[in-house]
């Protein structure tokens, strides 16, 4: 999972991109980059770490231009090398940077199509330089000199016909302008937005979330509809086209589990008012399941959890309380890369109040539960504590299935619900009681204001995957990979230090 953002301005955009990337650091913490464009340059600088890590005063005065795109990556696949930041660059046709969010199911497939048909060469394992060479390619068969919207939208349109998966994409072409668009099933989000300058001008930001637009000042316009491209020239002039043959918007439903901040709007749903349904709903099946709880207080394990706790708490009539502090500066353990590191930050990460424990029967929630790890040493810490009795509701249905489409879990072996009964999983993690949101009930509380929503990407809890082509063979592959990945992998990696003016690099 990552985060992009482009804007196409009347003024420098460089602390913008800055503000966006920030509101975005939820969405990818490994890494971050900025390139921005001017007098026929592009001026790019990524590195692995927290956005406020990587850009310096020194280079945000070197990222110049009032046109410009950004990206926090989250690694997929265990992969955690610099080489692998974005945005990716090439410089032909016209010189062209991408940002991408999601993951191809058929990258491997392309990267040999490009190198033996298209005699292009890839550089890093990132199925994003797969793509944007893809889209490159495309764009460079036309053979003009000076493109034309209709000539980016038909690149695009050629990208969706080559590319299978899940992706959000906003490219910058040189002296042009920037192209956001979405996969043919909409499954990682999108939007954009506009904003008026005091001479009554307008200026256009594309992000991954809402909220990234209104930190920034700009007022959303609307989500990028799957298979659709907004291109926005250097002027401010904006067009948008569908560009995809036959489109569904499928997105993920994680999104609104996890992902999301609370404040985002995706797909026209409010990610907050679906957790707080979701709370709803848990409430409903503890009514259901045992009318005659002892609940005495509800405790979310923060952060994404809380507005369904608070919810949960109210509907039930029982006390919410903050049971346990966040250290906020150690980052979210799911987008953690290896499973030691994983184990050994919960207890740095989270420190319990035991009076809020001590002699009580609590109910801790918590958005989802993945590999189990986590919860298991949050109910050891509440027990510890002093807790009677420790409850565990999770407002995600059991993840028992792979993700393909961006989502770093690709190892069946890796998720504790996969194969295992609801009881085996609440002894593993040594809760008294464990209570899973129905499927049902999760996607009614997404589903209800938006009508052009055809269906949700529930592969993790379903196993059934929306782009058709994921079959066993190529599950297995990937646990293979990330078995492979995890064996081989070092602690050194490459870094780029500095501003990189693709150009002309004297940093």
């Amino acid at each position: 999972m990552c985060g992009i953002v482009g804007i196409v301005s009347t003024s420098n955009v460089n602390q913008s991109l800055y503000d966006a990337l920030t509101v975005l650091q939820h969405r990818g913490q490994d890494a971050a980059g900025i390139v921005t464009f001017q007098d026929e340059r592009f001026y790019l600088r990524k590195d692995n770490g927290l956005v406020r890590d990587v850009f310096h005063t020194r280079h945000m005065r070197r990222l110049v231009g009032n046109v410009g795109i950004g990206h926090v990556r989250y690694p997929t696949a265990g992969t955690s090398s610099s080489a692998e930041a974005q945005p990716f660059y090439v410089n032909s046709p016209y010189g062209i940077t991408l940002a991408h969010n999601g993951n191809l199911t058929n990258a491997d497939e392309l990267a040999r199509d490009l190198f033996r048909t298209d005699l292009r060469h890839i550089n890093t394992n990132s199925d994003s330089e797969v793509l944007l060479n893809v889209f490159a390619h495309e764009l460079q068969k036309l053979g003009k000199l000076t493109p034309t919207k209709d000539e980016i939208f038909y690149a695009v349109k050629a990208v969706h016909k080559r590319c299978r998966g899940a992706y959000a994409v906003i490219a910058m072409i040189t002296g042009y302008g920037i192209i956001g668009f979405r996969d043919p099933n909409g499954i990682r989000p999108a939007c954009y937005g506009v904003r008026e300058t005091e001479d009554g001008g307008k200026e256009y930001m594309i992000a991954s979330e809402s909220v990234a637009l209104s930190a920034a000042g700009f007022k959303l316009v609307r989500d990028i509809a799957p298979g659709e491209a907004v291109y926005i020239e250097t002027d401010g002039t904006l067009y948008t086209q569908q560009c995809a043959d036959e489109a569904h918007l499928y997105p993920c439903i994680f999104e609104h589990v996890y992902f999301a901040r609370p404040d985002s709007i995706i797909d026209k749903v409010s990610v907050y008012k679906a957790r707080l349904r979701m709370g709803e709903t848990l409430a409903e099946k503890v009514m259901r399941e045992r009318p005659d709880h002892d609940i005495d207080v509800v405790i979310p394990i923060p952060d994404t959890s809380r507005t369904s706790a608070m919810q949960m708490a109210h509907r039930l009539g029982v006390k919410f309380r903050e049971g346990f502090i966040k250290n906020r500066y150690i980052g979210r353990t799911f987008i953690m890369p290896g499973q030691k590191m994983r184990k050994k930050s919960v207890r740095q990460k989270l420190n319990p109040i035991d009076l809020e424990f001590r002699g009580k029967n609590v109910m801790l929630v918590d958005d989802s539960i993945v590999r189990g790890t986590t919860c298991k040493e949050i109910v050891q810490m509440a027990r510890d504590a002093g807790a009677r009795n420790v409850y565990f509701a999770s407002a995600a249905p059991p993840v028992r299935y792979p993700n393909v489409y961006g989502i770093d879990m690709p190892s069946a072996s890796e998720l504790i619900a996969h194969d295992r009964t609801i009881e085996e999983i609440r002894e593993l993690i040594g809760a008294d009681w464990l209570l899973y949101q129905d499927l049902e009930d999760l996607i009614t509380c997404v589903s209800d204001v938006n009508d052009q929503i055809e269906g949700w990407e529930c592969s993790v809890f379903t196993g059934n995957y929306v782009t058709g082509d994921v079959d066993r063979a190529y599950l297995d592959k990937l646990e293979d990979l990330r078995k492979d990945e995890s064996r081989n992998k070092s602690g050194g990696d490459s870094s780029d230090n500095g501003i990189i003016d693709l150009h002309n690099d004297d940093d």
